[in-house]
């Protein structure tokens, strides 16, 4: 009993600071880019913060990422609290909401960045933390790569939805807008139901690896690259 909770005590300390980073720099880049675009909602929210405890959802920052890590799922995922805007308070909405939506992704893919570069000064690190570092430095990476591509999906209410619907023409951004309410029930469906009733029929069907898992397996090289690790 005590090597399980030592286990899952060390398992947590790598994963708690980079869930938290994630996602809380995600919301606060779509809040900030907002105001910069004309809408204070959330600023006069208090939600262009850094500080996680204002960005916190009990499931989504708490319990998902935490279930996932007990069943030993293939990929961590998590949210938060979705920042609010207010679209009519954009100087020019259709363009700033591209702005607003790509703010949150393209956060995660500079966290990741500064992870890869942060990867360098490991030699620097004393050797009683050093792997302590290193994980939750490559957790960091990968995490935040894994939402970035996520979030990009081109499926309304993820960020990739929100953006494309900005630059579709208007009856086709009408039509999209309107699959918000439905967005979360087919993502739940191609994530997990498709592959489950897919092992039920012999299939293996991992929706997921060819959506996410793979392009952020490319873009994890090119930020490498950048980072100056290949």
């Amino acid at each position: 009993m005590t090597e399980i909770l030592s286990e899952i005590a060390v398992t947590l300390s790598v994963w708690v600071l980079p869930v938290l980073l994630a996602v809380t720099l995600h919301e606060a880049a779509h809040g900030y880019a907002a105001w910069l675009c004309g809408d204070d909602t959330a600023q006069s929210r208090g939600r262009v913060t850094l500080n996680p405890l204002v960005h916190i959802d009990r499931f989504g920052t708490i319990l998902l990422p935490g279930l996932l890590l007990a069943v030993q799922a293939p990929f961590l995922f998590g949210y938060a609290k979705p920042v609010p805007i207010n679209v009519a308070r954009l100087r020019n909405p259709r363009r700033d909401m591209v702005v607003v939506a790509a703010a949150g992704p393209g956060a995660n893919i500079v966290l990741a960045l500064a992870a890869a570069l942060l990867l360098h000064v490991l030699a620097w690190v004393p050797e009683a933390a050093n792997t302590w570092v290193g994980q939750n430095l490559l957790n960091l990476f990968r995490l935040n790569l894994i939402l970035a591509v996520f979030n990009l999906l081109p499926i309304p209410p993820l960020d990739g939805g929100r953006i494309l619907t900005s630059l579709l023409p208007y009856p086709a951004a009408i039509r999209l807008a309107a699959m918000e309410r439905y967005g979360l029930v087919l993502l739940v469906g191609l994530i997990f139901l498709l592959p489950f009733v897919g092992n039920q029929l012999g299939f293996q069907v991992n929706v997921f690896a060819w959506l996410v898992g793979m392009p952020a397996e490319w873009l994890a090289r090119l930020v490498l690259a950048v980072a100056g690790h290949l």
